[in-house]
């Protein structure tokens, strides 16, 4: 599908694609929203069925574990059978699971249900990004994903405070799956009337069968109708395809382990906010949600430095490259502004989360945090994006379920280490790791466009690093 066909993706008007662009967002946000909505109900939830406080915290990792399960097809079999075949399917059954929970008779119920509704909910953190990557050139996609990125962490940061206000109004805890049944609902019917299928691949078959149709003459084929497999050798396929280019690719293994440990903060501060919050200033379950909205702040500032000052910047870089693209190196300088950030904030939440310093002092530590979390995922999600090309869904598929195991293994472990250490040195042992994966986008800026040159499955490793020479026309003088 040639770059000026009407029926590219990329062709269609920019109001209907950032349509797509924040629908594609808004069921990122949904996944995520449910992922730590449990949170302000736990107590409820304790007293309704006699379990631990372990197991109420595993109400929140278990649908985490199912974010591993999930990309493991929906990402590859979005470039087998489509992105709306996928998101569609998976968020009907994911609504149905959410009446599950709802009305889930015990502990083994509401816990299954849980697992199956963050597997199901997990496509849209396969694919959304990839959606984003078919609609928009590298130009507006930056300005695109500013957007998609805060829906990983924003749907964590809401869903306490609206759960621990329902809490305190004394709402049933049965209502809180109940509005996210109504909120999958609602998603499911603007993707079955509203989501175009984008992924170029798929078009092209849909094209193919059309002119086979209307024209009797079989020669019409697309690629996608000649790759012809076996049932169990695609499902081997698609399953495998994710690993392998994580086992392949330093590169995204070195993002990957980078992204794991930041998601993986996000859902810990589910346990640390709490204790510092609840426990040390006698919050109540409704204040202590509206805690996390400071990294909610933080994230939209972050989106709004990025739209102002950085996006702007790599505009000009492309027509400096034109009519190279930018190498993907160029998308982490954020990266390398975020990283000390990121390590800086939980130093300045630990040591100012003592219950003699006002809370302001901890709270206002969410600013930069959530700022430095938006700033890293946009650098390193272009990054992939823009170093794998025809294969990101399945590289952002790898990505997702490691991270997605941070994610649901560092609630599980938050309590007790904020317990023996107190929240100073438990604050202070994430900042210090976190200064030592900080490196890691400034080793791939220096070093990255040698590891895509020997990268199987990176098409990037040609680009020129430099811009060419120009004259005062923009005439190409000299190639880099």
């Amino acid at each position: 599908m040639g770059p000026e066909d009407p029926d590219n993706p990329q062709k269609w008007s920019r109001a209907y694609r950032w349509y797509i662009t924040m629908l594609a967002a808004i069921l990122l946000l949904n996944a995520t929203f449910a992922s730590s909505i449990p949170t302000g109900i736990i107590t409820d939830l304790e007293r309704q069925f006699a379990f631990s406080a372990e197991v109420g915290t595993l109400t929140i990792s278990i649908f985490v574990v199912g974010y591993c399960v999930g990309p493991l097809v929906w990402g590859p079999l979005s470039e087998y059978v489509g992105r709306k075949p996928v998101f569609l399917g998976t968020f009907v059954v994911y609504t149905g699971l959410q009446v599950g929970c709802a009305l889930a008779p015990n502990t083994a119920a509401l816990l299954v249900f849980r697992f199956l509704g963050g597997t199901f909910a997990a496509a849209p953190l396969a694919n959304s990004g990839a959606v984003i990557s078919d609609i928009w050139d590298a130009n507006t996609r930056g300005k695109a994903l500013a957007v998609f990125t805060l829906a990983p962490f924003a749907g964590p940061s809401l869903g306490p405070t609206v759960s621990g206000w329902m809490s305190v109004a004394g709402v049933s805890w049965r209502w809180v799956f109940w509005l996210l049944t109504c909120f999958a609902g609602f998603l499911s019917v603007l993707v079955l009337l509203t989501l175009p299928e984008t992924f170029v691949p798929v078009l092209l078959v849909q094209r193919a069968k059309m002119l086979r149709k209307e024209t009797g003459d079989d020669r019409y084929w697309a690629p996608l109708e000649r790759n012809q497999m076996s049932l169990g050798h695609k499902i081997s396929h698609i399953l495998s395809r994710p690993f392998l280019i994580l086992a392949y690719e330093p590169m995204l293994i070195a993002i990957t382990i980078y992204m794991s440990f930041v998601y993986g903060c996000i859902y810990l501060l589910f346990e640390a906010f709490p204790i510092v919050f609840s426990e040390g200033h006698g919050f109540n379950a409704g204040f202590t949600g509206l805690t996390f909205l400071s990294v909610f702040i933080g994230g939209c500032i972050g989106v709004l430095i990025y739209l102002t000052i950085y996006n702007p910047r790599y505009e000009r870089l492309m027509k400096e490259f034109a009519p190279y693209p930018v190498p993907p190196e160029y998308r982490l300088e954020i990266c390398m502004v975020a990283a000390p950030v990121f390590a800086i904030s939980f130093f300045w939440f630990g040591w100012t989360s003592f219950p003699s310093v006002s809370y302001w002092a901890p709270l206002t530590a969410g600013i930069p945090l959530g700022a430095s979390i938006v700033f890293i995922f946009l650098g390193l999600f272009n990054y992939m994006i823009d170093a794998y090309l025809f294969v990101a869904a399945s590289a952002l598929s790898a990505n997702t379920i490691v991270r997605s195991l941070f994610g649901a293994g560092f609630p599980l472990f938050a309590a007790q280490m904020y317990d023996r250490l107190n929240p100073q040195w438990a604050s202070s042992l994430l900042g210090f790791i976190a200064i030592l994966l900080g490196p890691i986008p400034f080793l791939l800026r220096a070093y990255g466009h040698h590891l895509r040159k020997r990268s199987r499955y990176a098409p990037t490793g040609h680009l020129p690093l430099t811009p060419p020479k120009k004259d005062e026309k923009g005439v190409v003088i000299e190639e880099p």
